[in-house]
Protein backbone atom coordinates (compact mmCIF):
# COMPACT_ATOMS: atom_id res chain seq x y z
CA UNK A 1 0.00 0.00 0.00
CA UNK A 2 1.19 3.06 -1.10
CA UNK A 3 2.59 5.89 1.33
CA UNK A 4 -0.30 8.89 2.29
CA UNK A 5 1.34 12.09 2.02
CA UNK A 6 -0.31 14.83 3.11
CA UNK A 7 0.70 18.89 4.21
CA UNK A 8 -0.46 21.19 6.78
CA UNK A 9 0.16 25.32 6.98
CA UNK A 10 0.12 27.23 9.89
CA UNK A 11 1.34 30.57 11.04
CA UNK A 12 2.37 32.73 14.17
CA UNK A 13 2.90 36.83 14.53
CA UNK A 14 4.80 38.68 17.08
CA UNK A 15 3.59 40.72 19.43
CA UNK A 16 4.61 43.52 17.79
CA UNK A 17 1.41 42.83 15.03
CA UNK A 18 -1.31 45.24 15.44
CA UNK A 19 -4.01 42.62 16.17
CA UNK A 20 -2.22 41.25 18.99
CA UNK A 21 -1.10 44.80 20.32
CA UNK A 22 -5.28 44.74 20.71
CA UNK A 23 -5.14 41.60 22.36
CA UNK A 24 -2.07 42.72 24.67
CA UNK A 25 -4.51 45.93 25.44
CA UNK A 26 -7.23 44.29 26.49
CA UNK A 27 -6.00 41.34 28.44
CA UNK A 28 -3.45 43.66 30.29
CA UNK A 29 -6.96 46.11 31.43
CA UNK A 30 -8.56 42.77 32.06
CA UNK A 31 -5.15 41.63 34.60
CA UNK A 32 -5.76 45.45 36.17
CA UNK A 33 -9.31 45.08 37.06
CA UNK A 34 -9.14 41.53 38.51
CA UNK A 35 -5.99 42.56 40.75
CA UNK A 36 -8.26 44.98 42.13
CA UNK A 37 -11.30 43.02 41.77
CA UNK A 38 -11.05 39.15 41.39
CA UNK A 39 -14.87 39.25 41.02
CA UNK A 40 -14.97 42.13 38.10
CA UNK A 41 -16.94 40.88 34.78
CA UNK A 42 -15.19 42.06 31.75
CA UNK A 43 -15.88 42.27 28.02
CA UNK A 44 -13.04 45.02 26.20
CA UNK A 45 -12.02 45.25 22.87
CA UNK A 46 -9.50 47.62 21.41
CA UNK A 47 -9.19 48.63 17.61
CA UNK A 48 -5.51 50.25 16.79
CA UNK A 49 -5.13 52.33 13.60
CA UNK A 50 -2.22 54.73 12.80
CA UNK A 51 -2.00 57.43 15.59
CA UNK A 52 -5.28 56.52 17.38
CA UNK A 53 -6.38 53.25 20.07
CA UNK A 54 -9.89 52.72 20.56
CA UNK A 55 -10.14 50.69 23.79
CA UNK A 56 -14.54 50.20 24.23
CA UNK A 57 -16.50 47.46 25.69
CA UNK A 58 -18.86 46.41 28.97
CA UNK A 59 -17.37 46.78 32.55
CA UNK A 60 -18.87 45.31 35.70
CA UNK A 61 -16.15 45.73 38.78
CA UNK A 62 -15.68 47.70 42.17
CA UNK A 63 -11.90 48.33 40.25
CA UNK A 64 -10.56 51.02 38.38
CA UNK A 65 -7.90 50.88 35.29
CA UNK A 66 -6.32 53.78 33.96
CA UNK A 67 -6.39 52.30 30.28
CA UNK A 68 -4.94 54.95 28.92
CA UNK A 69 -2.00 54.28 31.17
CA UNK A 70 -2.22 50.69 30.24
CA UNK A 71 -1.85 51.05 26.38
CA UNK A 72 1.14 53.45 26.63
CA UNK A 73 2.44 50.32 28.86
CA UNK A 74 1.77 47.49 26.54
CA UNK A 75 3.28 49.79 23.73
CA UNK A 76 6.17 50.78 24.81
CA UNK A 77 6.86 46.96 26.61
CA UNK A 78 6.17 45.79 22.84
CA UNK A 79 9.01 48.07 21.58
CA UNK A 80 6.60 51.01 19.94
CA UNK A 81 8.25 53.73 21.18
CA UNK A 82 9.45 55.83 17.51
CA UNK A 83 6.81 56.45 15.16
CA UNK A 84 8.47 55.31 12.14
CA UNK A 85 8.34 52.01 13.22
CA UNK A 86 4.41 52.14 13.25
CA UNK A 87 3.47 53.74 16.74
CA UNK A 88 4.77 56.19 19.21
CA UNK A 89 3.68 55.11 22.78
CA UNK A 90 4.01 58.62 24.13
CA UNK A 91 2.42 60.32 21.59
CA UNK A 92 -0.47 58.33 20.04
CA UNK A 93 -4.08 59.48 20.94
CA UNK A 94 -6.25 57.19 23.29
CA UNK A 95 -9.95 56.86 23.22
CA UNK A 96 -11.47 54.90 25.95
CA UNK A 97 -15.50 54.22 26.32
CA UNK A 98 -16.26 51.27 28.78
CA UNK A 99 -19.78 50.86 30.26
CA UNK A 100 -21.10 48.34 32.34
CA UNK A 101 -22.55 44.90 31.54
CA UNK A 102 -26.35 45.00 30.16
CA UNK A 103 -28.24 44.02 32.78
CA UNK A 104 -30.03 41.15 30.75
CA UNK A 105 -26.68 39.64 30.35
CA UNK A 106 -26.00 39.97 33.68
CA UNK A 107 -29.17 38.15 35.80
CA UNK A 108 -28.23 35.26 33.80
CA UNK A 109 -24.43 35.14 34.90
CA UNK A 110 -24.86 36.27 38.32
CA UNK A 111 -26.96 33.34 39.63
CA UNK A 112 -27.10 33.15 43.54
CA UNK A 113 -25.44 29.55 44.27
CA UNK A 114 -23.63 28.94 40.43
CA UNK A 115 -22.30 31.23 37.88
CA UNK A 116 -24.37 30.84 34.57
CA UNK A 117 -22.42 30.72 31.62
CA UNK A 118 -22.45 34.55 30.06
CA UNK A 119 -23.12 34.13 26.37
CA UNK A 120 -24.16 31.01 24.25
CA UNK A 121 -21.59 28.95 22.27
CA UNK A 122 -19.42 26.15 21.61
CA UNK A 123 -15.67 25.60 22.42
CA UNK A 124 -13.67 23.31 21.01
CA UNK A 125 -10.31 21.97 22.90
CA UNK A 126 -7.48 19.71 20.86
CA UNK A 127 -4.48 17.66 21.95
CA UNK A 128 -1.88 15.29 20.12
CA UNK A 129 1.62 13.27 20.24
CA UNK A 130 2.82 15.18 17.50
CA UNK A 131 5.37 17.56 19.97
CA UNK A 132 6.33 17.25 23.70
CA UNK A 133 3.21 19.65 24.44
CA UNK A 134 0.61 17.93 23.02
CA UNK A 135 0.53 20.50 20.26
CA UNK A 136 0.41 20.37 16.65
CA UNK A 137 3.96 20.85 15.63
CA UNK A 138 3.09 23.34 12.45
CA UNK A 139 1.74 26.04 15.08
CA UNK A 140 4.42 25.09 17.86
CA UNK A 141 7.11 25.74 15.12
CA UNK A 142 5.15 28.85 14.19
CA UNK A 143 5.17 30.53 16.99
CA UNK A 144 8.63 29.23 18.33
CA UNK A 145 10.11 31.44 15.38
CA UNK A 146 8.18 34.42 15.87
CA UNK A 147 9.31 34.58 19.80
CA UNK A 148 12.73 34.24 18.58
CA UNK A 149 12.31 37.35 16.19
CA UNK A 150 11.16 39.20 19.49
CA UNK A 151 13.92 37.95 21.75
CA UNK A 152 16.32 38.35 18.75
CA UNK A 153 15.43 42.24 18.71
CA UNK A 154 15.00 43.16 22.24
CA UNK A 155 17.90 41.21 23.22
CA UNK A 156 20.08 43.78 21.04
CA UNK A 157 21.56 40.82 18.78
CA UNK A 158 19.20 42.07 15.59
CA UNK A 159 18.93 45.75 16.50
CA UNK A 160 17.42 46.72 12.72
CA UNK A 161 14.31 44.55 13.45
CA UNK A 162 11.10 46.50 14.67
CA UNK A 163 8.42 44.86 16.27
CA UNK A 164 6.23 43.48 13.84
CA UNK A 165 6.84 40.35 11.96
CA UNK A 166 4.79 36.49 11.26
CA UNK A 167 5.87 33.44 10.29
CA UNK A 168 4.37 30.31 8.60
CA UNK A 169 5.41 26.69 8.26
CA UNK A 170 4.20 23.63 6.19
CA UNK A 171 5.18 20.32 7.58
CA UNK A 172 4.47 17.32 5.05
CA UNK A 173 3.09 14.41 6.77
CA UNK A 174 3.51 10.76 5.39
CA UNK A 175 1.01 8.35 6.91
CA UNK A 176 -0.74 10.93 9.22
CA UNK A 177 3.16 11.40 10.90
CA UNK A 178 5.27 14.44 10.30
CA UNK A 179 8.06 13.84 8.07
CA UNK A 180 9.97 17.35 7.30
CA UNK A 181 9.20 20.99 6.63
CA UNK A 182 8.19 21.53 3.15
CA UNK A 183 7.98 25.85 3.40
CA UNK A 184 8.83 28.05 6.08
CA UNK A 185 7.61 31.68 5.59
CA UNK A 186 9.36 34.58 7.97
CA UNK A 187 7.97 38.16 7.25
CA UNK A 188 10.45 40.63 9.54
CA UNK A 189 9.85 44.60 10.03
CA UNK A 190 12.99 45.83 9.40
CA UNK A 191 15.01 49.22 9.74
CA UNK A 192 15.81 50.59 5.91
CA UNK A 193 19.51 50.27 6.42
CA UNK A 194 19.82 47.21 6.45
CA UNK A 195 20.42 45.27 3.69
CA UNK A 196 17.70 42.33 2.30
CA UNK A 197 20.87 40.07 1.86
CA UNK A 198 21.94 40.54 5.48
CA UNK A 199 18.65 40.18 6.31
CA UNK A 200 17.83 36.73 5.16
CA UNK A 201 21.43 35.23 6.24
CA UNK A 202 20.26 36.28 9.95
CA UNK A 203 16.98 35.11 10.08
CA UNK A 204 18.21 31.89 8.32
CA UNK A 205 20.90 31.13 10.99
CA UNK A 206 19.19 32.74 14.00
CA UNK A 207 15.65 32.31 13.63
CA UNK A 208 15.07 29.27 11.20
CA UNK A 209 17.64 27.04 11.90
CA UNK A 210 17.70 27.04 15.88
CA UNK A 211 13.87 26.37 16.05
CA UNK A 212 13.08 24.15 12.92
CA UNK A 213 16.78 22.68 12.06
CA UNK A 214 16.06 19.43 12.64
CA UNK A 215 13.20 19.33 10.29
CA UNK A 216 15.25 21.38 7.55
CA UNK A 217 16.13 19.06 4.02
CA UNK A 218 17.48 20.21 0.70
CA UNK A 219 13.94 20.21 -0.66
CA UNK A 220 12.65 22.95 2.13
CA UNK A 221 11.62 26.36 0.24
CA UNK A 222 12.31 28.97 2.21
CA UNK A 223 10.92 32.65 2.00
CA UNK A 224 12.20 35.71 3.91
CA UNK A 225 10.47 38.78 3.27
CA UNK A 226 9.46 37.47 0.29
CA UNK A 227 8.87 40.77 -1.14
CA UNK A 228 12.00 42.12 -0.33
CA UNK A 229 11.02 45.27 1.98
CA UNK A 230 9.40 45.80 5.51
CA UNK A 231 9.98 48.67 6.67
CA UNK A 232 6.29 50.32 6.72
CA UNK A 233 4.60 47.88 9.87
CA UNK A 234 2.54 48.11 13.18
CA UNK A 235 -0.33 50.12 12.97
CA UNK A 236 0.90 52.26 10.73
CA UNK A 237 0.52 49.79 8.38
CA UNK A 238 -2.87 47.66 9.19
CA UNK A 239 -5.28 48.44 11.40
CA UNK A 240 -5.63 45.75 14.46
CA UNK A 241 -8.60 44.53 16.15
CA UNK A 242 -8.74 42.19 19.66
CA UNK A 243 -9.72 39.23 18.37
CA UNK A 244 -8.69 38.78 14.88
CA UNK A 245 -5.67 35.84 15.61
CA UNK A 246 -7.78 32.50 17.12
CA UNK A 247 -6.54 30.39 14.81
CA UNK A 248 -2.93 31.74 15.76
CA UNK A 249 -4.13 31.68 19.39
CA UNK A 250 -5.03 28.06 19.16
CA UNK A 251 -4.30 25.25 17.36
CA UNK A 252 -3.40 26.35 13.67
CA UNK A 253 -6.04 25.76 12.31
CA UNK A 254 -5.63 22.01 13.15
CA UNK A 255 -8.88 21.78 15.23
CA UNK A 256 -12.09 23.12 15.06
CA UNK A 257 -12.88 26.78 16.24
CA UNK A 258 -16.19 27.92 17.92
CA UNK A 259 -15.81 31.42 16.76
CA UNK A 260 -15.48 33.29 20.01
CA UNK A 261 -12.07 35.15 20.53
CA UNK A 262 -10.51 34.98 24.05
CA UNK A 263 -9.00 38.07 24.47
CA UNK A 264 -10.30 41.13 27.44
CA UNK A 265 -12.91 38.75 28.37
CA UNK A 266 -12.79 36.83 31.91
CA UNK A 267 -13.96 33.99 32.65
CA UNK A 268 -17.58 34.20 32.82
CA UNK A 269 -17.62 34.45 29.40
CA UNK A 270 -17.43 30.49 28.61
CA UNK A 271 -15.30 31.63 24.74
CA UNK A 272 -12.56 31.74 27.21
CA UNK A 273 -13.22 29.39 30.48
CA UNK A 274 -14.92 26.60 27.87
CA UNK A 275 -11.78 26.71 25.84
CA UNK A 276 -9.29 26.37 28.81
CA UNK A 277 -11.59 23.42 30.38
CA UNK A 278 -11.89 21.82 26.33
CA UNK A 279 -8.02 21.96 25.79
CA UNK A 280 -7.20 20.56 29.78
CA UNK A 281 -9.55 17.76 29.16
CA UNK A 282 -8.21 16.87 25.97
CA UNK A 283 -4.54 16.70 26.81
CA UNK A 284 -5.15 14.50 29.48
CA UNK A 285 -6.98 11.95 27.91
CA UNK A 286 -4.33 12.14 24.94
CA UNK A 287 -1.00 11.64 28.09
CA UNK A 288 -3.01 9.00 29.52
CA UNK A 289 -2.85 6.60 26.50
CA UNK A 290 -6.88 6.88 25.85
CA UNK A 291 -6.38 8.55 22.41
CA UNK A 292 -3.27 9.39 19.95
CA UNK A 293 -5.31 12.52 18.86
CA UNK A 294 -8.27 14.23 20.59
CA UNK A 295 -10.94 16.98 19.72
CA UNK A 296 -13.33 18.26 23.01
CA UNK A 297 -16.20 19.98 21.77
CA UNK A 298 -18.29 21.74 24.52
CA UNK A 299 -21.55 24.03 23.99
CA UNK A 300 -23.48 26.30 26.52
CA UNK A 301 -26.66 28.86 26.77
CA UNK A 302 -26.84 32.06 28.78
CA UNK A 303 -27.67 31.67 32.04
CA UNK A 304 -27.46 27.45 32.32
CA UNK A 305 -24.03 26.62 34.55
CA UNK A 306 -23.60 23.05 33.01
CA UNK A 307 -22.51 22.68 29.52
CA UNK A 308 -25.68 21.43 26.62
CA UNK A 309 -23.65 19.36 25.23
CA UNK A 310 -19.88 17.53 25.46
CA UNK A 311 -18.57 15.60 22.86
CA UNK A 312 -15.21 13.76 21.73
CA UNK A 313 -13.96 12.96 18.87
CA UNK A 314 -10.34 11.17 18.25
CA UNK A 315 -10.38 10.66 14.66
CA UNK A 316 -10.41 6.89 14.86
CA UNK A 317 -7.37 6.90 17.74
CA UNK A 318 -9.25 6.71 21.07
CA UNK A 319 -8.58 3.15 23.07
CA UNK A 320 -12.31 3.18 24.18
CA UNK A 321 -15.16 4.71 21.68
CA UNK A 322 -15.82 8.55 21.74
CA UNK A 323 -19.35 8.12 23.33
CA UNK A 324 -17.56 6.17 26.53
CA UNK A 325 -14.93 9.47 26.48
CA UNK A 326 -17.03 12.04 26.64
CA UNK A 327 -19.02 10.42 29.71
CA UNK A 328 -15.57 10.16 31.50
CA UNK A 329 -14.85 13.81 30.71
CA UNK A 330 -18.61 14.62 32.29
CA UNK A 331 -17.81 12.92 35.19
CA UNK A 332 -13.73 13.72 35.62
CA UNK A 333 -13.51 17.27 34.25
CA UNK A 334 -15.08 20.74 35.52
CA UNK A 335 -17.23 21.68 33.33
CA UNK A 336 -19.48 24.68 34.32
CA UNK A 337 -18.45 28.16 34.74
CA UNK A 338 -17.95 28.09 38.40
CA UNK A 339 -16.06 24.44 38.72
CA UNK A 340 -13.63 25.55 35.76
CA UNK A 341 -12.87 28.76 37.31
CA UNK A 342 -12.09 27.49 40.83
CA UNK A 343 -10.14 24.50 39.16
CA UNK A 344 -7.88 26.60 37.04
CA UNK A 345 -8.15 29.48 39.25
CA UNK A 346 -8.84 32.11 36.71
CA UNK A 347 -9.81 34.72 38.92
CA UNK A 348 -5.86 35.80 39.47
CA UNK A 349 -4.62 38.44 36.56
CA UNK A 350 -2.39 35.58 34.87
CA UNK A 351 -3.98 36.48 31.04
CA UNK A 352 -1.76 39.41 29.56
CA UNK A 353 0.84 36.60 29.11
CA UNK A 354 -1.59 34.57 27.04
CA UNK A 355 -2.50 37.27 24.58
CA UNK A 356 1.05 36.30 22.53
CA UNK A 357 2.17 33.15 21.35
CA UNK A 358 -0.81 31.08 21.83
CA UNK A 359 -3.19 30.36 24.74
CA UNK A 360 -2.12 26.48 24.42
CA UNK A 361 1.38 24.37 24.94
CA UNK A 362 2.92 26.93 27.44
CA UNK A 363 3.82 25.14 30.40
CA UNK A 364 4.65 28.48 32.42
CA UNK A 365 3.16 29.71 35.44
CA UNK A 366 -0.57 30.90 35.38
CA UNK A 367 -1.36 28.26 32.53
CA UNK A 368 -3.22 26.19 34.79
CA UNK A 369 -5.26 24.34 31.89
CA UNK A 370 -1.82 22.65 30.67
CA UNK A 371 -1.65 20.86 33.90
CA UNK A 372 -1.92 16.90 33.66
CA UNK A 373 -2.93 16.12 37.00
CA UNK A 374 -5.87 13.49 35.87
CA UNK A 375 -3.49 11.52 33.80
CA UNK A 376 -3.00 8.71 36.62
CA UNK A 377 -7.22 8.91 37.40
CA UNK A 378 -7.69 8.39 33.36
CA UNK A 379 -4.99 5.36 33.27
CA UNK A 380 -7.67 3.28 35.03
CA UNK A 381 -10.18 2.97 31.68
CA UNK A 382 -6.99 2.21 29.48
CA UNK A 383 -8.65 -1.43 28.03
CA UNK A 384 -6.92 -4.26 29.84
CA UNK A 385 -4.02 -6.13 27.43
Amino acid sequence: MADVISYFTSEAVTEGHPDKLCDQISDSVLDELLKQDPAARVAVETCITSGLVLVAGEVTTRGFANVQQIVRQVLRRVGYTDASWGAAADDIGVLVSLHEQSPDIARGVGLKKKIGAGDQGIMFGYACRETKNYMPLPISLAQKMARQLANLRKTGRLPYLRPDGKTEVTVEYRNGRPQRLSNVVVAAQHSPSVSLVKLKKDILNQVIKPVAGQWLDRQTKIYINATGRFVIGGPQADTGLTGRKIMVDTYGGRARHGGGCFSGKDASKVDRSGAYAARYAAKNLVAAGLARECEVQLSYVIGRAEPLMVNVNTFGSGRLSDAQLSNIVRRHFPLTPQEIINSLRLRRPIFAVTSVYGHFGRMEPGFTWEKLDKVKLLKQYLPKK
